[in-house]
């Protein structure tokens, strides 16, 4: 029997692997510990160093499909352009916002909005994290692992990675993520631990990869420097990214924080390191695949025995799901708890602070809501990296300036200019990226959309910005006098 693309189904001392791994994810998601206050939108604020560091490293690649395809068609420029420009902007996360994040004491992102530009913009602000966390791309990619693992459809497939993602968030909220988050963390890095000798092997080593096309050998993959640059811009939406606050708020203490994200960083290298050459050797040892998006599946078949191969699927399974139950559970808390909140700032009401017993059911029924949706979206698309690269172009310029505002008062438009901001540019740049798809040629007047709409994100903010600089010089000779 035959999973999409014409993927084998796995033999069954492979699908005991798989079921084993299974239920050890479903014992450690409810294996529940009671708390209070927050415990179950943020673990009680007690993530230690490795839990922050797992879940992290986890939630933060889930595209490993994707992965596999940059790699397997450009090579080493996967480390250059899928890789590089999030480590950066991780630093920068890290030695700019992430204490200051957890010193907030803040929930979630759109509460942060709301305390700092009030509810308008956490109104349009909790739409867009909304939409930004709806795993349709990475329950697509779940869907297309299990359709080929197990042998099924591909429908059977989505709807099973929804289900199984769904009970695992649903059992103990955040500390649910985090105790899976870090099973998957390992299983991710043994499953390319145990891939990679046997790819070499039968790759010839550097003399199979020395036959590579030249152009995989070199940083831009032979795709020029403005297609490595644009990934440059889009990896800024790690700044707004609601997964990374998330974490930050649940830290233990603002130290936890930046060093957690610093050696997420690492972990990242390293295993961009593994995967870049997991597709390289995939090349080499099947030059032909009709779908570079099947590199690794198809590479794992080739070469892997039984026991190892279930091994493999498992890491690249937990690879995915540990980004869809991350984004499922950031959905579902906009929903439940972010949403209610807004409304009742928008009407005047007094908005109430965080309590369990109300958050915890709201965000249940909101975590069925936008595992429904998200489900909708995998079945509505054939593209993931185009759906990535269209929500990444909207969210982030759309709440990049409007969130660095809240750390840095100086960055800070008022109110009704950072509304028009956050609303403006986000429909800038839908509508962009709708004129380049309509015109079927590329992007509208050969420019990408991130980038008019960034433009028109710092237009609404430069007048302020202009204001503090004069204000700033007209208090520096009175500041002096009094020197």
């Amino acid at each position: 029997m035959s999973g999409p693309g014409g993927g084998a189904s796995l033999s069954a001392a492979d699908l005991v692997v798989l079921a084993g791994c299974a239920l050890l994810l479903g014992f450690l998601a409810h294996a529940r510990r009671r708390g209070a206050g927050r415990d179950y939108l943020l673990a009680g604020r007690t993530l230690t160093l490795p839990a922050f560091v797992a879940t992290l490293v986890a939630t933060w690649y889930g595209g490993v499909l994707g992965v596999g395809e940059y790699s397997y068609l450009h090579g080493l420029s996967n480390w250059v352009a899928l890789g590089g420009p999030y480590y950066l902007a991780g630093l920068l996360f890290a030695f700019l916002l992430a204490r200051r994040a957890r010193e907030a004491n803040l929930v979630t992102v759109p509460e942060r909005l709301l305390r700092d530009h009030g509810p308008g913009v956490a109104a349009a602000g909790s739409l867009l994290v909304l939409v930004n966390m709806l795993p349709g791309a990475y329950l697509l990619m779940l869907g297309v692992l299990a359709a080929r693992a197990l042998g099924i459809s591909l429908v059977a497939g989505i709807l099973l990675a929804a289900t199984v993602s769904f009970a695992v968030v649903a059992g103990g909220g955040f500390a649910s993520v985090v105790r899976t988050n870090a099973f998957q963390f390992v299983l991710m890095y043994g499953g390319f631990a145990v891939i990679l000798p046997f790819a070499w092997r039968a790759a010839g080593g550097l003399e199979g990869l020395r036959s590579l096309p030249p152009a995989m050998l070199t940083w831009d993959g032979g795709l020029g420097v403005q297609a490595i640059l644009v990934w440059y811009v889009i990896a800024l939406q790690t700044l707004v990214e609601p997964t990374f606050y998330q974490r930050c708020f649940a830290a233990r203490d603002p130290r936890t924080a930046r060093r957690g994200i610093l050696w997420a960083v690492a972990f990242w290298v390293l295993f961009d390191g593994m995967t870049t050459l997991a597709g390289m050797l995939a090349r080499v040892v099947l030059p032909s695949l009709p779908r570079a998006v099947e590199a690794y599946p198809a590479l794992a078949e080739a070469v892997l025995p039984p026991v190892l191969l279930g091994v493999f699927y498992a890491g690249m399974l937990a690879t995915v799901m540990s980004t869809v139950e991350s984004y499922l559970f950031v959905a579902a808390t906009t929903l439940g708890y972010d949403l209610p909140r807004v409304w009742r700032a928008l009407r005047g009401a007094p908005v109430p602070p965080p309590d369990d017993r109300v958050d915890r059911p709201a965000t249940r029924r909101g975590l069925l809501a936008v595992t429904a949706l998200a489900t909708a979206l995998a079945f509505s698309t054939d593209s993931v990296v185009a759906l990535w690269k269209t929500i990444g172009s909207v969210i982030t310029p759309a709440l990049l300036l409007p969130l660095l505002g809240g750390f840095h008062s100086r960055w800070r438009a008022g109110r009704v200019a950072t509304l028009v901001s956050i609303v403006g540019s986000a429909l800038l740049a839908l509508g962009w990226a709708g004129a380049g798809a309509w015109r079927g040629d590329g992007p509208f007047l050969g420019i990408e959309p991130i980038f008019p709409a960034l433009g028109f994100s710092v237009a609404c903010h430069l007048p302020a910005w202009l204001g503090c600089q004069r204000s700033s010089a007209q208090k520096t000779p009175a500041a002096r006098s009094r020197r």
